[in-house]
């Protein structure tokens, strides 16, 4: 079954400001799907619309075959939503936050119980469970809203950018969980991130967004194969003036004139750039890498959209 299915979705503010602009896109059931772009393109909106938080201009929003426009109720009991801001009760003890939820959502209390003290538990937080939501640090709160979203155990799970200001150690134990909640349970999750790296570990298939249209779409596999080339970053024992022509390679100056960097593109070497220098005079004093291939390949499909319309 398709977990997801829009189809020329729009969303306009204020008559002609178009946060969304007719996007079409797939999610299969079970897939961990990333959607990707940067600050106003789209994703939020988005998901405020999916999740019917935001009303849609026009189009169609279909979540496991359950219409949005006809069968909202459906729709939202298979999503469990992770939104980028905090907003749960502070005072309430923690346990509450996830049995109330668990009661909204039609649970008895008897079942809501345990699943609060497995879901808790399960995020190491079943020691904090009477602590109010305000004493938390900020990853125990990512965390109390993932088994929030959790409790009613939707078949769809959408975080946006559920690991943003967490420390690496909690946000790697983060990724572990999704990872298997996603691969055991079978469960649908759609991630908004900035952490590029979080879609190249975590997510089988992307979307990129910007200007509220999907630029890109596919496998992360498939986008990898099209950024099969390395950004390195060379330090020049002198300066110059401007960046030399060295076919295949792509270089750049930085600011500083000692430092040259070069995209060394799917099949050539590093040896040979360095020799290319060499034969015009440049010497090579070290060498570094600059960036993840996917990373590299977001910022230039979103440099090749920036003359999309307004």
């Amino acid at each position: 079954m398709t977990a997801l299915e829009i189809q020329n979705l729009v969303k306009v503010y204020d008559k002609d400001t178009y946060a969304l602009r007719g996007i079409d896109l797939t999610v299969a059931e079970g897939d961990f799907f990333a959607l990707l772009g940067p600050n106003g393109a789209g994703k939020s909106t988005a998901i405020g619309i999916i999740s019917s938080l935001v009303n849609k201009t026009s189009g169609s929003v279909k979540v496991f075959g359950h219409d949005l426009d006809t069968d909202v109720v459906a729709t939202k009991a298979s999503i469990g939503l992770v939104p980028q801001e905090f907003n749960f009760n502070g005072f309430e003890p923690i346990i509450n936050t996830i049995t109330n939820v668990a009661g909204y959502n039609g649970i008895p209390f008897s079942v809501a119980k345990k699943r609060a003290e497995h879901y808790l538990k399960r995020l190491d937080l079943w020691d904090k469970r009477n602590a109010a939501g305000r004493e938390l640090s900020g990853g125990m709160k990512r965390r109390l809203m993932i088994a929030r979203a959790l409790v009613h155990e939707p078949k769809m799970l959408i975080l946006d950018e559920p690991t943003a200001g967490v420390d690496i150690e909690i946000r790697r134990s983060m990724w572990d969980y999704l990872s298997e909640i996603n691969s055991q349970n079978g469960t649908t999750i759609i991630l908004t991130t900035h952490y590029l790296e979080e879609a190249e570990a975590l997510c089988r298939n992307v979307a990129i967004i910007d200007h509220g249209q999907i630029i890109e779409n596919g496998a992360v596999t498939k986008l990898l194969s099209q950024a099969m080339q390395e950004t390195f970053v060379l330090n020049l024992y002198s300066d110059l003036t401007e960046a030399p022509s060295i076919k295949p390679f792509t270089t750049r100056l930085r600011d500083d004139a000692n430092q040259l960097e070069v995209d060394v593109p799917k099949g050539e070497s590093v040896t040979s750039m360095i020799d290319a220098l060499k034969n015009r005079g440049i010497q090579v004093g070290s060498i570094r890498t600059k960036s993840n291939r996917l990373e590299a390949f977001f910022l230039r499909l979103i440099g090749k959209n920036d003359g999309a319309a307004p």
